[in-house]
């Protein structure tokens, strides 16, 4: 059995999804609003688990499908994209689940490790294949990191420094996902 190459390749969900949840989580971290409950938590918590790790794990699982089961996607670099939005997703379902519980943040310091550098692998990847769009992205999820680290270990600007790498990736990707949208649905040419 065999399918036709697809253009319809389905990046802008997982960059909304990201998206979403980095501008729910970043105000709160550099400008303390909302502040900080149990309420509050709850809900951020129901919120990374849906926008960004639901979005985001279905996304990688589409790709993934795709490249591999169907070869309707055909691009190379997208088997990054596969891989990143699948463990990003997961790490969303664990981040949002340990917000809505009020589990203790510090082993965010390992996983930081991590991600950190599966981002700047990611920014290899699309900087190699002239992607520049989202090579950027992949700066700044790993800004993201390296200040999720850093708040980890107690250091106090670390969680400003998140914040502010969530709103400013958080505008990113919603700029990545209109891109990608406009350009498969509109026929614009959007850098991306």
């Amino acid at each position: 059995m065999s399918f036709e190459t697809s253009t319809f390749v389905p990046l802008a969900l997982g960059f909304f999804g990201l998206g979403t949840g980095y501008l729910i989580y970043g105000p709160q971290e550099i400008f303390h609003w909302p502040k900080r409950d149990v309420a509050v938590d709850k809900s951020t918590g129901i919120w990374g688990i849906w926008m960004p790790g639901f979005c985001q794990l279905l996304t990688g699982i589409y790709l993934f499908v795709g490249l591999t089961w169907f070869q309707v996607f055909k691009d190379p670099p997208l088997y990054m994209a596969a891989l990143a939005f699948s463990a990003y997703g997961i790490h969303w379902f664990a981040l949002g689940f340990n917000r809505w519980q009020g589990s203790d943040p510090r082993p965010n310091a390992g996983m930081s490790v991590a991600f950190t550098l599966i981002s700047v692998l990611g920014l290899v990847v699309f900087f190699k294949a002239g992607d520049w769009p989202v090579a950027l992205l992949f700066c700044g999820l790993t800004a993201v990191y390296v200040s999720d680290f850093v708040h980890s270990i107690g250091v106090k600007a670390g969680e400003r420094a998140l914040g502010l790498f969530h709103i400013v990736t958080g505008l990113w990707l919603m700029y990545l996902t209109f891109a990608t949208v406009l350009n498969l649905a509109s026929g614009m040419h959007l850098p991306l």
